[in-house]
């Protein structure tokens, strides 16, 4: 088995950053002293973050934000967390999802909440948590950089999903032997840092564009981070799924080909999706909702694989359950439109989801597609052109419509929509 190699490297201060030294052999003495150093200086850096209005916690996925502990003593920090959750009270599976890293401050970095996998999962009954680590966001402590021992960096941040996980096994709504760590860039070689750790509640790994860019001078940094796959590989007992893209603006395929080799030559278990060009840059398309069609259906897979639920089983929080009113694609079905409402309701049809489309007895519509909330969104698009209620006629691939009673013939008013 082998181990990593130490590496000493230099010292650097920086707000709410800064680099420790990671040699194998340091003795414990002296991790002490580096330890009370970093803990000393992020009691007294003041930072003072540019302030970003935050978003409405997202309702239909019962968002919330928790300060998750982590260290203990003057060691111990806080945790910027988020969480979603399906309605109940579980015990749901579990998604820890890791995020990247932003050029500049660490702490100057939003909150991550990862809404369209988030979406994907509540939606099939996972809760999924989302922790901000060490020096990120609001959570507390320095973020640890390693220089050019990437390895290093990644089994730094993995101490952090490590708290994390902990939390979760605690929490009565987890089901404690259904756990996936998924991670996206730095987030990605964090996740599987920690799964070269192979905590056994984790089932899988989901690798998208993971790795850790350093161009400092004198870094050979495409070399340390095939290093540090290859040092995960030769540990790692959990299987895991990759995701790069042709066009990755980070890591093109000739170094993630190397990482891949590397990681599985040593013994780790992994299948690499090479999915080609994705948009301007394939490294941000685990945030995209059009990157769902690439991603799910081998995730799917591994899933199912595992014994883990893949159904589409929730309905969130707001929203109405499939109807047997009439198909999605009969228009002519619609009620109370005239034919322009009735044009624009096949338009919609031509949108990706998430979608929903909302109508009015006074033909009046209202849609939304690629939203955060698109139920939401598109009620409120409908009413405010309605003298009527509104009430949604259609969410994504399921026609909604429960029925209001009355004649349902269009009406004789001039059509009304709203987007």
């Amino acid at each position: 088995m082998r181990q990593p190699k130490g590496a000493t490297v230099r010292i650097r201060a920086d707000v709410r950053s800064t680099i420790i030294p990671t040699n194998n052999t340091i003795s414990n003495k002296m991790k002490t002293i580096f330890g009370v150093v970093a803990a000393l200086l992020a009691a007294c850096l003041v930072v003072s973050p540019a302030v970003a209005a935050e978003p409405p916690l997202n309702k239909r996925l019962r968002e919330e934000v928790l300060m998750i502990p982590t260290g203990s003593g003057i060691f111990s920090v806080k945790l910027e967390t988020t969480l979603f959750r399906p309605p109940g009270d579980g015990p749901f599976p579990v998604l820890i999802m890791n995020h990247g890293k932003a050029p500049g401050i660490p702490a100057f970095q939003d909150r991550y909440r990862g809404i369209v996998i988030a979406t994907e999962f509540v939606r099939r009954g996972y809760a999924v948590v989302l922790p901000m680590r060490k020096g990120f966001s609001k959570s507390g402590g320095l973020y640890v950089d390693g220089g050019c021992n990437i390895a290093g960096n990644g089994n730094a941040q993995a101490d952090d999903v490590e708290a994390v996980l902990n939390y979760v096994l605690q929490q009565p709504w987890s089901d404690k032997e259904s756990i996936i760590i998924m991670g996206q860039s730095h987030g990605g070689l964090t996740t599987m840092a920690f799964g070269a750790r192979n905590p056994p509640h984790v089932k899988a790994l989901l690798n998208f564009a993971g790795g850790l860019r350093y161009d400092a001078t004198g870094c050979v940094w495409k070399t340390a981070l095939v290093d540090a796959f290859g040092r995960y590989g030769s540990t790692t007992h959990i299987p895991s799924l990759w995701f790069y893209g042709e066009n990755d603006s980070y890591f093109n395929p000739e170094v993630v080909a190397k990482m891949y080799e590397a990681y599985t030559s040593a013994g780790g278990q992994a299948r690499l999706v090479a999915y080609g060009p994705f948009k301007s840059d394939a490294h941000g398309m685990s945030g995209s909702r059009d990157g769902i069609p690439i991603w799910w259906p081998p995730t799917e897979a591994l899933l199912k694989e595992l014994g883990l639920p893949t159904t589409k089983s929730v309905v969130l929080t707001g929203e109405l359950p499939k109807s047997d009113f009439a198909k999605l694609e009969d228009s002519a079905a619609v009620p109370y439109l005239s034919q322009k409402t009735r044009e624009m309701y096949e338009k919609f049809l031509t949108y990706s989801s998430p979608r929903a489309f909302a109508i009015s007895r006074s033909n009046h519509v209202g849609w939304a597609s690629q939203a955060e909330d698109p139920s939401a969104r598109a009620l409120q698009n409908c009413q405010k052109m309605s003298p009527d209620p509104c009430a949604l006629y259609a969410i994504d691939e399921d026609v909604v419509w429960q029925g209001q009673g009355g004649d349902s013939s269009p009406t004789q008013a001039g059509p009304q929509a709203g987007r």
